[in-house]
């Protein structure tokens, strides 16, 4: 609302200085002061109230160091989250982009689902929550709207370059190419010289309008991808701050390939795809990522808060959504690599007990205890060593994210 004010103030009254809301850089900034002011501010009175609502944790017996402590920590701190990122948003992004309507939507609808997930195992008792079947059913319809909306919306295009060069500014001797505006499923596979695959291909085989009917595989992958790293996101969070910690440090790296992928001249000059309108995710971003670092001063080991599902399913599903607007869902592996280790290494557990108890008739186990987290819980690693050392993991992992930028 205040980008649509200000311009108005710029084009309308020509107030000197109002011009500025038009750079995202300092709309990001400061969507990154704003969304950090209402979480750390705000957060405070969010978790009283939770705690006046007795809105506690309740805690499974799982025979983990300090875990009885936790017993009867507000939980719903996901709600900081959500808040602190919305508010910003709303007050400083281009509100008719459609990257943008997709993330509110993908807030709210993920927060929903596990606001209502964590409702049933506060005030029901149940301790099961949601069932599976329904986060399921969720998940996929965020996925079928999010690929519709991608694949048949006019304005979500990417641009291809001619052979043709033009100069963009010929005092500095930049020299590009004429972009071409269209439709396409293509993405970005990391680590390779001719680094696009183009989903349309995957049908190639079976007719000749493939092209046409590429939202069959375009649609089901962007189902899998919301649905996995959601997932992810929740199974990681386990102990204190170590969700929000990853996520924050890889929403950030995702945000330099968003703010690079939408601008022209840098998409160009490192031979990047460009995807017009994008960049405006960078202020959604900008304040997601204040709003988790917010959330961490109260998450931090001892925590005072905890996300529970209202916020873990909601950062999985934004930064999915992100990652696939981006056409970077192919880094996720790495970028998030957290994340799925943590989905794996319950699925290897799971799959291993029932096999060895169908085969031996006793369960066996490959971990201590699934997620990985409490693997290393139960080897005696206190659970701040064991965040802090994810947290430089998934720097690491990062950090080589953004280095694909030039390593092909």
């Amino acid at each position: 609302m205040l980008y649509y004010l200000f311009e108005y103030l710029d084009k309308t009254l020509d107030i000197p200085g109002t011009g500025v809301f038009q750079y995202i850089t300092f709309r990001s900034a400061l969507a990154l002061i704003l969304s950090l002011m209402i979480s750390t501010i705000y957060g405070k009175k969010i978790i009283t109230f939770l705690r006046n609502q007795q809105v506690g944790e309740t805690v499974r017996e799982l025979g983990l160091e300090g875990q009885t402590q936790k017993a009867g920590t507000p939980t719903m701190g996901g709600l900081i989250i959500i808040i602190a990122t919305l508010i910003p948003v709303v007050l400083l992004t281009k509100l008719n982009n459609i990257y943008i309507l997709l993330l509110i939507v993908t807030t709210l609808w993920m927060g929903t689902i596990g606001f209502i997930d964590d409702y049933i195992k506060i005030f029901k008792k149940d301790k099961q929550g949601l069932k599976g079947i329904f986060k399921v059913i969720g998940q996929v319809g965020l996925g079928l709207i999010v690929g519709s909306v991608l694949y048949f919306h006019p304005g979500v295009t990417v641009r291809e370059k001619s052979s043709k060069p033009i100069t963009f500014n010929q005092t500095e001797n930049v020299i590009s190419q004429i972009p071409v505006e269209h439709k396409s499923t293509i993405t970005t596979i990391p680590f390779t010289k001719n680094n696009e695959l183009d989903y349309a291909q995957i049908l190639k085989p079976f007719t000749d309008d493939y092209q046409n009917w590429a939202w069959l595989v375009f649609i089901p992958i962007v189902i899998f991808i919301i649905t996995a790293v959601s997932n992810g996101a929740n199974l990681t969070d386990g102990i204190d701050g170590l969700a929000a910690g990853t996520s924050a440090i890889s929403v950030l790296a995702l945000g330099i390939f968003t703010f690079i992928s939408g601008n022209i001249i840098l998409s160009s000059y490192l031979n990047v795809m460009y995807i017009p309108n994008s960049g405006e995710m960078t202020v959604f971003i900008a304040a997601f990522v204040g709003a988790l670092i917010g959330f961490l001063w109260y998450n931090s080991y001892p925590a005072s808060v905890f996300m529970g599902d209202t916020g873990s399913l909601t950062i999985g599903g934004i930064i999915a959504v992100l990652a696939i607007s981006v056409r970077k869902e192919m880094l996720l592996p790495v970028l998030c690599a957290i994340f799925f280790a943590e989905s794996a290494s319950v699925i290897i557990q799971v799959t291993y007990f029932k096999y060895t108890k169908k085969r031996f008739g006793e369960g066996r186990r490959v971990f201590l205890m699934s997620p990985l987290h409490h693997h290393y819980q139960k080897k005696g690693y206190h659970e701040s060593k064991i965040v802090t050392r994810f947290w430089i993991v998934t720097i690491l992992l990062a950090i080589v994210s953004i280095v694909t930028l030039k390593l092909r």
